[in-house]
């Protein structure tokens, strides 16, 4: 290759993997452009011509200090560690998981917050429920420590009762919503990532008590809209009620409920009919109206006959035929009409004809009747207890777990029955939909969606996600060897992934949340520097390289690896992408490589030191041939 053509393709050249994390505040703008173009200028929002243009009153700077909301001191804080961007990485650990290469199911030790923006690329609109137990504020609980982390200092400043030089500016300091604003800045910036993911009909369960019920119904209300709201299930936690409150006996929990997108979601229900129900469309006491029948469809009880139009009223029963109806081979010939009181609209009437349920009429006077072929969804009621759907308690809980790891190592552990009977509820009709806990604790939900599907044949996969919180030295967790809390999380999905039916078969990967593999530089686009290694490691692990790699190329965790060999060195596809995990490419690498017909081709830039003509080559030849070659 010539100096020309290595010049034009320096000026050209692939593209790097691009190692930054979304930029929410930058997507979000961008959106907004497209939909009021002009309103942003020069980076700034014009205000009055977004009013004129959604024809609404702007408020006015006098306006602003009372308005209804959920504001904490902190929240500012909060917002910037959500557009944060992470350099972290989740590096395969090989000797926990559980067939790696082709394991369903994930878990992840670390931080959520750094892991859940990790995520985004991968898994926006993906996941179809996530349920989480978060700390529940209780003073005990509390171990997550965000950059904005506010002790009693920082929460004065917010607040503004200290001056310039750290003075207070008034002698009765307000402290006590000091644990409530950390507590709500640690969950706000979750909770937006989180909504990233779910899916348009997806859905969110929180476990909470009173300590931050209120707080956190607010919060949920900012960040997924009011509209949005679902409910509050009521949750049995305990048999015998607690009276460590001053005034009542506590008994119940809660489990809040918000969506995605409410116009997308179904019924939530855990019973669903035997197909073959009928129901009348005669319902006396409804306001008269007509409805059309189409030609052909409704299956009647003689084979043939004919009906004059005549009034069919009986008893408190008005039905009226408007049309005369000609019956052959067991169906009308033409379309007619009734009038009567009816339970269904003309739309509903619709509905049911092009979902192909049947609609009978069995003899004269007409009653038709809808029959259900599909069963009958039951939605589920508010109330989840042993009387009600068989749902445990936390004694059940902590029966269950020691049953498992042969200790009551965690306090105070969810049923599985409540976790599988939230996963059911909105999976019934997605036996394969994938389910996230980035509050994982003792590794309930994972083990109770294993149990579903053992119940009903669904494929439904589980990413878990805990922090390494220390247990206490005294504790039983500690006596019984587990140094963290995420080591009993492991320990149970790993006894899960053997020992449930079907388990098996979606194996387990763990990944810990590190620091990336490759230097800061590596991610500046359209830099081509050769003279420093892009590599932290000279020697680096090939499964954290291509495993890092392919997150940021938006492959799901859960995808299957190919390990292969290109000209003698190692190489990773999952999902069309292909890692080359190789320090000296040569041709012969690049043209084993090319063979495999990636969508999308990495090398590592470290490769390439000093070969810019086989990099050059490497280039054009990918392009010539429709695949994305990039390097990092």
């Amino acid at each position: 290759m010539g100096n020309k053509e290595v010049d034009a393709f320096m000026s050209e050249g692939p593209n790097k993997v691009d190692f930054t994390t979304s930029d929410l505040a930058a997507e979000r703008r961008e959106a907004f452009e497209d939909l009021f173009p002009g309103v942003l200028a020069d980076g700034v929002l014009d205000a009055s011509r977004l009013g004129e243009l959604l024809d609404t009153p702007v408020a006015q700077t006098a306006d602003t200090r009372e308005r209804f909301g959920l504001m904490w001191a902190g929240k500012q804080e909060a917002v910037r560690s959500l557009l944060k961007s992470s350099r972290g990485a989740l590096v395969p650990d090989l000797e926990n998981s559980i067939e790696f290469d082709t394991a369903q199911n994930v878990f992840i030790e670390g931080d959520n917050l750094e892991v859940l923006k990790l995520l985004q690329k991968a898994y926006n609109d993906k996941v179809k429920l996530i349920y989480i137990d978060p700390p529940y504020n209780t003073g005990n609980d509390f171990v997550y420590n965000d950059d904005f982390s506010d002790g009693l200092r920082g929460y004065l400043e917010y607040s503004g009762q200290l001056d310039d030089e750290g003075k207070l500016t008034s002698t009765n300091a307000e402290t006590s919503g000091r644990r409530h604003s950390k507590w709500l800045s640690m969950l706000y910036p979750r909770l937006v990532l989180a909504r990233n993911l779910l899916s348009q009909d997806g859905v969110i369960f929180i476990s909470i008590d009173d300590h931050e019920m209120t707080n956190l119904s607010l919060l949920l209300r900012e960040v997924f809209g009011e509209e949005n709201f679902a409910t509050v299930l009521v949750w049995q936690k305990k048999k015998k009620p607690s009276f460590l409150h001053k005034n009542v006996g506590s008994i119940t929990e809660y489990v809040l409920c918000f969506l995605r997108n409410k116009e997308m979601t179904f019924p939530f229900s855990i019973d669903v009919t035997t197909a073959g129900k009928k129901y009348p469309f005669n319902n006396a006491g409804n306001s008269l109206s007509t409805l059309t029948f189409p030609a052909g469809y409704v299956k009647f009880g003689r084979a043939s006959a004919t009906y004059e139009p005549q009034d069919m009223s009986e008893g408190n029963i008005v039905t009226r035929l408007l049309d005369k109806v000609v019956v052959r081979e067991g169906v009308n010939v033409d379309s007619f009409k009734l009038e009567g009181e009816w339970r269904y609209s003309q739309s509903k009437l619709d509905e049911i004809v092009a979902a192909g349920d049947p609609i009978t009429i069995s003899k004269a006077p007409f009653r038709p009747n809808h029959v259900k072929v599909g069963g009958e969804v039951k939605k589920m009621h508010n109330f989840l207890a042993p009387a009600t759907y068989g749902i445990g308690t936390n004694e059940d809980g902590s029966a269950e777990l020691e049953r498992v790891l042969g200790a009551s190592v965690f306090d105070n552990p969810k049923p599985t029955s409540l976790i599988s009977t939230l996963v059911k509820a909105v999976t019934y009709n997605d036996p394969d939909a994938l389910v996230l806990d980035f509050f994982a604790g003792s590794g309930t939900t994972g083990h109770a969606v294993a149990l579903l599907n053992a119940e009903d044949g669904g494929r439904r996969r589980v990413i878990s996600v805990n922090i390494p919180e220390p247990t206490a030295e005294d504790s039983a967790a500690s006596e019984a060897g587990y140094k963290n809390v995420s080591e009993i999380t492991l320990a149970r999905l790993g006894w899960v992934a053997t020992n449930v039916d079907g388990a098996t078969d979606q194996g387990l990967r763990v990944f810990n949340l590190c620091q990336s593999g490759f230097r800061a530089h590596a991610t500046t686009e359209g830099e081509l520097d050769l003279s420093e290694a892009t590599l932290v490691d000279k020697e680096p692990f090939m499964e954290n390289i291509a495993a890092e790699v392919l997150l940021k190329e938006g492959v799901s965790l859960d995808a299957r690896w190919e390990r292969l060999s290109v000209g003698g060195d190692d190489a990773i596809a999952a999902d069309g992408v292909v890692v080359v995990v190789s320090l000296d490419i040569t041709d012969e690498v690049v043209n084993d490589a090319l063979t495999l017909k990636p969508r999308v081709l990495v090398f590592l830039e470290d490769g390439f030191a000093g070969n810019d003509a086989v990099k050059a080559n490497a280039f054009t030849r990918a392009r010539n041939t429709g695949i994305t070659m990039k390097t990092v």
